[in-house]
């Protein structure tokens, strides 16, 4: 299966599976799939109490068990204390809370418009659970990735397959021994598996798959979901790019780039990944960016108790191939041992050199001049479709030119990573770095079936003849007026 292999993989170690559970398929994970879709076919999951009573409980995991997860992630990558509260504990939390707000609204059926014809009936959307839905998570944020899908999909009322990262081996711990004590086990299963276990359990049916991890094992899992036809999301990456204009504050620029690329060592799909910049810019930036590496992270990073390590041996050493591309101007130091990197900015880098062929995922920022915006833009745009653009402007029109030029999942300005705090936005990738969008009221509508819905009543049988044959020149005027939309400002006669 060396084709599974990619920075955020489907498992590192083998891990376990099920006993097959009275399963006919031979398939390991078979009778766990059927024993989640009995229960779901039970009408157990549907009732707004129940999905609110097992929101509440995941609330409970979170708050009681903060300083598990605090330490299992310091073990898995020595993620800073601040780090790890803020991106996995309190946006979950803040997912979570939006989810128990709003939940009983998100839930109501939705009314819509009717034509003539049915103007005595009940046209309406329900939204309705997709069923068992299977849920893998990456290695790099492996509590929040894990939990913030897990949420819509418990709110949307669907029985749940979670399998978290085999590479970060104490989170995985948290959700196969401690996680599943607050929840219902007869509806939410957690597995862990490794390569070959996954692509066994992809091989059941599943009625919804929410992935997050490389483009590489990204078109697997799509794959592998065609064979059912099962819906998907898929959460992959890129590379991001942030043009940074001639008319800007320096200094700000370097500590919000350095914050966004550096945070969790750089491992975050929506961190800068590239910046693009005049030569005049490039000379101001590098030593401003200098000087906020060594506020934020002294004159060691290797010594500083807010800087993560990368978090595998094999993601270390293709991290640590990519910093052959251009030339050195911050940083470069590594320590295999520790899984160290030290923050680096690259320059001189060429769009054929390594670096520029793949998602970093790591603590290293490089710097491309261009000679203008326009021609940033037409860089952007030769590539693949990003996760997110960022654009550094002080002026408004450079601003709304990138975004009205290039195409991206997602976009912010003047800062980096800030997008993804707000619940209110949708999350996701278009192209190559994804499909779908979650976050909020999109991660329940993601895990939801919207059923388009319309109640007749069994009289008034002669308005119906009018559509029933033989029909004739007078039966199609009337059914035209009765069912035709007409743009606004139109009058039409019958």
């Amino acid at each position: 299966m060396e084709e599974l292999r990619g920075h955020q993989p489907l498992g590192g170690d083998a891990g376990t599976a099920p006993e097959d559970e009275g399963g006919t398929s031979g398939n390991p994970y078979a009778g766990l799939v059927s024993r989640l879709r009995a229960a779901w076919l039970s009408g157990r999951t549907r009732p707004l109490e129940y999905r609110l009573a097992q929101l509440e409980a995941l609330g409970r995991f979170l708050e009681e068990k903060k300083q598990d997860i605090l330490e299992a992630l310091d073990l898995d990558m020595r993620k800073p204390p601040f780090e790890a509260e803020f991106s996995e504990v309190l946006l979950c939390k803040n997912e979570l809370n939006t989810t128990l707000n709003n939940l009983s609204c998100w839930m109501k059926d939705e009314q819509v418009d009717k034509n003539l014809a049915t103007q005595l009936d009940t046209a309406f959307i329900r939204r309705d659970p997709y069923g068992v839905v299977l849920i893998i998570a990456p290695c790099n944020y492996p509590i929040y990735l894990l939990l913030v899908p897990l949420i819509g999909a418990i709110a949307a009322g669907n029985c749940v397959v979670i399998r978290p990262s085999e590479t970060t081996k104490n989170s995985k711990r948290l959700a196969v021994e401690v996680l599943p004590r607050y929840l219902d086990k007869d509806c939410i299963a957690v597995v862990t598996a490794g390569v070959q276990e996954t692509t066994r359990l992809l091989e059941n049916k599943f009625d919804y798959i929410f992935f997050t991890g490389s483009p590489s094992v990204g078109r697997i899992v799509m794959t592998a979901a065609a064979k059912h036809l099962t819906p998907v999301t898929l959460e992959l990456g890129g590379k991001n790019p942030c043009y940074v204009s001639d008319t800007c504050d320096v200094q700000n620029v370097a500590r919000r780039v350095a914050w966004g690329r550096f945070f969790n060592a750089g491992q975050t799909c929506i961190a800068p990944d590239y910046i693009l910049c005049s030569v005049e810019m490039k000379d101001k930036l590098v030593p401003a960016l200098r000087e906020a590496i060594t506020t934020f992270y002294g004159p060691n990073p290797q010594e500083s108790p807010d800087f993560a390590r990368i978090v595998g041996d094999k993601q270390f050493r293709r991290v640590r191939a990519l910093l052959c591309s251009g030339r050195v101007a911050i940083g470069g130091q590594t320590d295999e041992k520790e899984r160290y990197i030290a923050p680096t900015v690259l320059v001189d880098v060429q769009p054929s050199d390594p670096a520029m062929q793949e998602e970093i995922f790591g603590p290293i920022l490089l710097i491309i001049t261009v000679a203008s915006v326009e021609e940033a833009i037409d860089f952007i745009n030769s590539h693949e479709r990003p996760l997110v653009v960022y654009v550094f402007s002080s002026d408004n029109k450079v601003v709304n030119q990138v975004l009205e030029k290039t195409s991206s999942g997602s976009f912010c300005s003047n800062d980096t990573l800030m997008q993804v705090t707000l619940t209110s936005l949708p999350f996701g990738g278009i192209g190559s770095s994804g499909l779908g969008k979650y976050h909020g009221r999109f991660t329940f509508d993601t895990f939801t079936h919207h059923r388009g819905c319309l109640q007749r009543g069994t009289g008034l049988e002669p308005i119906n003849t009018l559509r029933y044959p033989p029909y004739g020149p007078h039966k199609t005027g009337l059914v035209r007026a009765a069912t035709t939309v007409k743009r606004q400002g139109e009058c039409a006669l019958l």
